[in-house]
């Protein structure tokens, strides 16, 4: 039977992170061969907040939290598989949450916008601009996805993405959570990040089409301003398609799936066992309301 929450994941150095409504669970595939799981209570603001679990309100606090847990799994993971260094503390963790956001302005906001005004002596319609914007946004993330899928060490990051979107199909399904059971399902999943970060990509030509062309700065702050909008959207398509078992809703979201195959590769049997662990760890006791992104 089909579980009414869902449980999301991210892969992390050697291992897997699983989110559930209760636990958070990270387990990792140690130098030895064994493997180490690490399992904390779910520490959510909108628990302290009920009005944050509100539409678009809940996008962007799911975003940040996914952000902060995700962070805390890598450090985690780095220290488990034998990597140098200590876990990350909560100002290292701020930290690179702001050079990861301020990078992200950089190549998805201020160079589109700025490349943009290079076809302005030709093009005056404000929309054609915007559009134009938009399109170099999505090649600067095509580009960049394309880049880091070439990685070495990123490839093997990419097959724990495969076995996390494995083990999650077969738990959907309702099926034991055997190697073998699950070595059949896709690597690709409609609740991917990597699907919702292509969903914002499109949702924000849509929304920034309607501001006109002002000067470059304003331009600038009003994209930096409006992603909150943007991302708050983009997570209730997301968690509708999620959802939905509609064929236009299949459609839609092919794109984003397609996406996934430079994000995922196959794993190997003992990837998906650590996937594995990760999610029995973190699985809920009693399914009882829809929740998270794979």
């Amino acid at each position: 039977m089909k579980p009414k929450v869902y449980v999301g994941g991210q892969a992390v150095i050697e291992g897997v992170m699983m989110r559930g409504p209760e636990y958070i669970a990270t387990a990792v595939r140690e130098p030895s061969g064994n493997i180490i799981v690490k399992k904390d209570l779910v520490s959510s603001v909108t628990d302290k907040y009920p009005v944050l679990k509100k539409p678009l309100l809940r996008g962007v606090v799911s975003l940040v939290e996914s952000l902060v847990f995700g962070l805390k799994a890598l450090s985690f993971s780095a220290r488990a598989a034998g990597e140098e260094g200590e876990e990350l503390s909560a100002k290292e963790i701020g930290m690179t949450m702001a050079f990861a956001l301020f990078l992200a302005i950089v190549l998805f906001i201020i160079i589109p916008t700025y490349g943009a005004k290079y076809i302005h002596s030709t093009v005056t319609d404000a929309r054609l601009l915007n559009l134009f914007e938009g399109v170099l946004r999505l090649a600067i993330f095509f580009a960049y996805v394309t880049g880091i899928s070439l990685l070495k060490d990123i490839q093997r990051v990419f097959q724990y993405h495969g076995a996390e979107h494995k083990t999650i199909h077969a738990y959907e399904a309702g099926v034991p959570l055997t190697v073998e059971n699950i070595r059949g399902y896709s690597t690709l999943h409609p609740r991917c990040g990597t699907n919702f970060l292509l969903i914002v990509m499109v949702v924000s030509i849509f929304v920034f089409a309607f501001l006109g062309w002002p000067d470059l700065w304003l331009r600038i702050l009003s994209r930096v301003v409006l992603m909150p909008v943007i991302a708050g959207v983009s997570y209730e398509v997301i968690r509708f398609a999620g959802r939905s078992d509609k064929q236009w809703v299949a459609w839609l979201i092919t794109p984003g799936l397609w996406l996934q195959k430079l994000t995922t590769r196959e794993p190997s049997d003992d990837q998906i066992e650590v996937a594995v662990k990760a999610l029995e760890a973190a699985k809920p006791a009693n399914v009882d309301e829809v929740n998270g992104i794979a």
